[in-house]
């Protein structure tokens, strides 16, 4: 992924309006981030532990949401498995709730995808972040075929949030 600046994530956020985007907390380190190990980067708000952010670069242009997350966290004692990346966690996936883009997400309409607590997908299928004993499963793939496949999943659940609601007939 590209890096990007504050001003084009704030820009790129496709289930808010602009004045949420110009108040939604953005982290201060992007100029830290490991970006050549990202195919997406996603936060959490330090201030609102149940907002978390992403921002995806998808048709070659950056695409961001905001979601809610369920609680999750270490109240599961049984292992979770992320939609997403396909890391098992125990307490480390939650539930991650975004407002329909457009019309659609103004009239209340959502979608989740339960995914890992800290939004760090790209690394653990990378192997740049350890989830634990048992997190990856072995396959057969290469890393570029866990890539695909992860940037893949993501990808459908933005389509998910940015799809226009079928005409009632």
């Amino acid at each position: 992924m590209k890096p990007l600046t504050e001003r084009e994530i704030r820009a790129a956020f496709v289930n808010c309006t602009k004045g949420q985007a110009k108040r939604l907390f953005v982290p201060h380190d992007l100029d830290e981030r490991p970006w050549d190990d990202l195919d997406f980067l996603g936060w959490r708000d330090p201030q609102a532990p149940d907002r978390a952010y992403l921002v995806a670069e998808l048709d070659g242009r950056p695409a961001a949401l905001a979601l809610r997350s369920s609680g999750g966290g270490s109240w599961q004692s049984r292992r979770s498995m992320c939609s997403v990346c396909l890391t098992t966690h125990t307490g480390g996936v939650s539930l991650m709730v975004a407002a329909k883009a457009g019309k659609a997400g103004q009239q209340g309409n959502s979608v989740g995808v339960y995914m890992c607590s800290d939004l760090a997908c790209p690394l653990y299928v990378r192997g740049k972040k350890d989830a634990g004993i048992g997190a990856r499963l072995p396959e057969s793939l290469t890393l570029e075929e866990k890539v695909e496949r992860t940037v893949a999943h993501l990808a459908a659940f933005v389509a998910k949030v940015t799809a226009e609601a079928p005409p009632r007939g």
